[in-house]
């Protein structure tokens, strides 16, 4: 796996500062996220886990805007999202933000390329050719592109659910168990996209998975636990993350 090299300061494509998440009150209060501050260096792949009720998908959902932060600040490069009203908001999730879900998401009347467009289209916005036959290439898809989604395996889905997220050029792609529907040679397959994405074309992902075998494809490994980031994982393996996270769900904070 390759890393960012430099002594510099990282350029964060996302940085969480005190974010803090509360649902209900009362009785019924949970603090999902409890002042997490965590950064997301551009270019780099991180990987996000922890045991169930940790709040990873949370963290993930409030810096890509999905979800309101209670306390703290939640930012994509240099915009604070709580200074941003619905209009500005979706506008920046359309054009500076990709995401791929664990369901794939597709439009079953359009073909693979109409859906890999279609959140250019509906901003109004001509793809770059250039950019978009990279993206087609790196996810293997030239020869599926006039095909709809019931005419593709669901690892086929995915590539093209992973090709709509890196077609706009975002900042930022945020991925949550994008394999989790798969079977593990098409999740792999996925797995490499997103790697190729970050070694080849310079994209920034933050994928929340469960799956050791997911995560030693990333950078780094960002685990939490009740709320709170409890440790992190340079240059990970499969069998470093496994030992990791079994330290966690035996309550072995390290």
């Amino acid at each position: 796996m390759s890393h960012p090299t430099s002594q510099s300061a990282p350029v964060h494509a996302a940085f969480a500062t005190d974010l803090t998440k509360v649902y209900g009150t009362g009785e019924t209060r949970v603090v999902a996220l409890d002042a997490v501050t965590v950064g997301f260096a551009k270019g780099e792949f991180t990987a996000i886990m922890g045991p169930s009720g940790s709040g990873k998908s949370t963290l993930m959902h409030c810096l890509a805007g999905l979800d309101s932060v209670s306390f703290g600040s939640a930012r994509i490069g240099d915009t604070e999202l709580s200074s941003l009203n619905d209009r500005r908001l979706t506008r920046l999730r359309r054009d500076r933000i990709g995401f791929v879900f664990q369901a794939f998401n597709l439009l079953p009347t359009l073909t693979a390329l109409e859906n890999i467009t279609l959140p250019m289209d509906i901003a109004g916005r001509k793809p770059d050719k250039a950019w978009l036959e990279q993206i087609i290439g790196t996810v293997d898809l030239a020869d599926r592109l006039s095909h709809r989604p019931a005419q593709l395996s669901g690892g086929q889905q995915q590539r093209v659910a992973v090709a709509r997220a890196l077609a706009g050029r975002p900042d930022i792609v945020f991925a949550d168990e994008p394999t989790g529907n798969l079977d593990s040679r098409s999740g792999s397959e996925i797995l490499a996209f997103l790697r190729d994405s970050v070694q080849e074309l310079g994209q920034t992902v933050v994928m929340v998975t469960h799956d050791p075998l997911a995560a030693s494809y990333a950078d780094r490994v960002v685990f939490l636990a009740d709320g709170r980031i409890v440790d992190e994982l340079l240059t990970p393996t499969a069998d470093a993350v496994l030992d990791r996270m079994g330290r966690l769900t035996s309550g072995l904070h390290v």
